[in-house]
């Protein structure tokens, strides 16, 4: 059973707070911890303002969230990690190679699909992601 999952992406303020907020939301009353942290944060930044604006547009809020860097200490703690991408499953196994078989992306019920960064890009880069990452939580959710 996984009481804590941490979702791991780059920077710390788009995908990764976003899934966490969006999990949070879907496991809600189950007694799940949800954490994020980047592989290379910007730490004590808030939420992207697209990313906040998309949660808002469904209920959710990302407010009040500052990224942090993602350590092994962090990492051993979490029952699940999920990733992005593969080049972040791979970094993770490198920064702690113990955590290697409860690291997967967040898009593996989906053909081991990679959500890619819309930082600094457009909204409609930000809907697709989110898109994306929605898809994944839901499938993560019916395995949890």
């Amino acid at each position: 059973m996984f009481k804590s999952i941490l979702f791991v992406c780059i920077g710390n303020i788009c995908r990764s707070p976003s899934a966490e907020v969006m999990m949070r939301d879907a496991v809600e009353g189950r007694g799940i911890q949800v954490a994020s942290a980047g592989l290379g944060a910007l730490v004590d930044h808030g939420i992207d303002a697209t990313a906040q604006e998309l949660l808002l547009e469904r209920g959710l809020s990302g407010e009040g969230h500052r990224a942090r860097q993602v350590n092994s200490s962090i990492l051993s703690a979490a029952d699940l990690v999920l990733t992005m991408e593969l080049k972040h499953v791979r970094r993770i196994a490198e920064i702690a190679p113990h955590v290697s078989g409860k690291t997967f992306l967040l898009g593996k019920w989906q053909q081991e699909r990679e959500i890619p960064d819309p930082y600094r890009q457009q909204r409609p880069a930000f809907e697709h992601v989110y898109k994306l990452m929605a898809e994944g939580i839901e499938s993560w959710s019916r395995h949890l």
